[in-house]
C-alpha cells in the first residue's frame, strides 16, 4: 500500500507519481478550461460544474478520483473543497503523467496517484473515502491519437488498450474469436442487427490489423440502405471491441459496489456514464444500494429486513446542458448519477422520497 506522508506507492499493481517537486510544469502545457495539462493529453472534463456541485457537501477527508484522466475533474473538486485530499487512479499511464502537471497546485493535498484499474480501489485506500468519482468511457486524447487505435476516424494499429501494459489488444479479439463468440461480443456491445454478418466478414478478411481495415470491413458488411442513417456504421463495433478489450462492463458493477462500501457516512459517489449499457449498470447498482436489496413490493413498507446503504441524490440521471453539448459534442451522451452514504443504521433522510427510482428512467 501507499505511504500518505510521502505520496509514494508500495502496492505492486500501482505506480507512483512524485509531487512536491520544484520548478515549472513540464513543457508543452496549455490552458484547458482554466486547468493546466499537457497538450498530449488535453481533455475537457464533462459536466464539471455538476460534479463539483454534487460533491460540494461531503465531509472533509479523502476524495478518490478512480478514473483520473488528465485531472480536470479532480482539480476542480479540490479547488472547490479545501478539506479534501486526493487519491487518483487510472489505468492509462499517459493520463497519469498529464494529471501530475494539472494537479501541481494541489501537490500538498495529493496522497498518491496509482496506475491501476478502478476495481482496485479497495486495495488503494487505508481509510474511508468521503467522495468517489467515476468518469467512464474513453477520453478525447485516447480517441484522437491514432496510435491508440480507438477511433475509426484515424488509421492506426488495432489496439484499444487503456492500459498498454496489458497483453490483449483489439486485433487479438478480432482475429482470435470464432464466429459465434465474435457475434455475441458485438451484440452485447450494441451492434445487434448486423452482428452475424459483420463477424463473418471480419473472419473472411483476417488478419485485420488496423482501424481502417476494421472500419472498411464493417462498412462492406452492412447493406447500403442501413449505412445512410445513424452515423458511422462502425461506431458500435468499435465500442463493442473497446468494451471487451478493457473488460469495462464486467468490472463496473463490482466497482460501483466497492465505491459505496468505501464511503464514510455522509460521503458521496458520482458516476458519469456515456452509453446505455454503462448507465444501466450504474443505475441498478445504486438503486440496489439505496434499497438494501429490498424485495418488498414498491409503495409498501419494507418487511424483509433490508438495510439501505445510500440515498440517491436525484431522480433519474442528470444530463449536460445544451451549452456544454454545443461546446463539447462528445458530452452529449453523458449521464451523471450520484448517491450519499447513510449512517450505519441505514435510516433514510427526510428527502428520501424524492429519490425513488423504482419506476424512473
Amino acid at each position: 500500500m501507499r505511504s500518505p506522508s510521502t505520496a509514494t506507492v508500495e502496492e505492486t499493481l500501482s505506480a507512483s507519481f512524485p509531487f512536491r517537486r520544484s520548478g515549472n510544469s513540464p513543457g508543452g502545457t496549455g490552458q484547458v478550461e482554466g486547468l493546466r495539462m499537457t497538450q498530449a493529453f488535453a481533455h475537457r472534463p464533462v459536466m464539471v460544474d455538476e460534479v463539483v456541485a454534487l460533491l460540494a457537501d461531503v465531509p472533509a477527508g479523502v476524495f478518490v478520483d478512480a478514473t483520473l484522466g488528465a485531472g480536470g475533474h479532480a482539480c476542480a473538486v479540490l479547488a472547490a473543497h479545501p478539506g479534501l485530499r486526493l487519491v487518483g487512479i487510472d489505468r492509462d499511464a499517459d493520463a497519469l503523467a498529464a494529471a501530475e502537471a494539472t494537479l501541481a497546485p494541489f501537490a500538498d493535498r495529493v496522497v498518491g496517484l496509482h496506475h491501476a484499474r478502478f476495481d482496485r480501489l479497495p486495495l488503494l485506500l487505508t481509510e474511508p473515502a468521503t467522495a468517489v468519482l467515476l468518469d467512464l468511457g474513453v477520453s478525447s486524447p485516447q480517441f484522437d491519437r491514432a496510435e491508440r487505435g480507438f477511433s475509426y476516424r484515424h488509421d492506426g494499429p488495432l489496439d484499444m488498450r487503456m492500459d498498454r501494459t496489458q497483453r490483449r489488444t483489439a486485433a487479438d479479439v478480432v482475429n482470435g474469436l470464432g464466429e459465434d463468440a465474435l457475434t455475441r461480443l458485438l451484440v452485447e456491445g450494441g451492434e445487434r442487427r448486423f452482428a452475424r454478418r459483420i463477424a463473418r466478414t471480419l473472419i473472411a478478411r483476417r488478419p485485420v490489423e488496423t482501424t481502417a481495415q476494421l472500419a472498411d470491413a464493417v462498412k462492406d458488411a452492412i447493406p447500403a440502405p442501413a449505412r445512410r442513417t445513424g452515423g458511422h456504421p462502425a461506431k458500435r463495433v468499435f465500442q463493442a471491441l473497446r468494451i471487451a478489450v478493457n473488460d469495462e462492463l464486467d468490472i463496473l458493477g463490482p466497482t460501483v459496489d466497492a465505491a459505496v462500501a468505501a464511503l464514510a457516512p455522509g460521503g458521496r459517489v458520482a458516476v458519469l456514464a456515456y452509453h446505455s449499457g454503462e448507465d444501466r449498470i450504474v443505475k441498478d447498482r445504486l438503486l440496489e444500494a439505496s434499497t438494501g436489496g429490498c424485495v418488498c413490493p414498491p409503495g409498501l413498507p419494507c418487511v424483509c429486513g433490508a438495510v439501505p446503504l445510500v440515498r440517491l441524490l436525484n431522480r433519474g440521471a442528470r444530463k449536460p446542458t445544451p451549452a456544454e453539448v454545443a461546446a463539447n459534442p462528445r458530452a452529449e451522451s453523458a449521464r451523471l448519477r450520484g448517491a450519499e452514504r447513510l449512517p450505519a443504521a441505514g435510516v433514510p433522510g427526510d428527502d428520501q422520497d424524492e429519490t425513488d427510482e423504482r419506476s424512473g428512467p
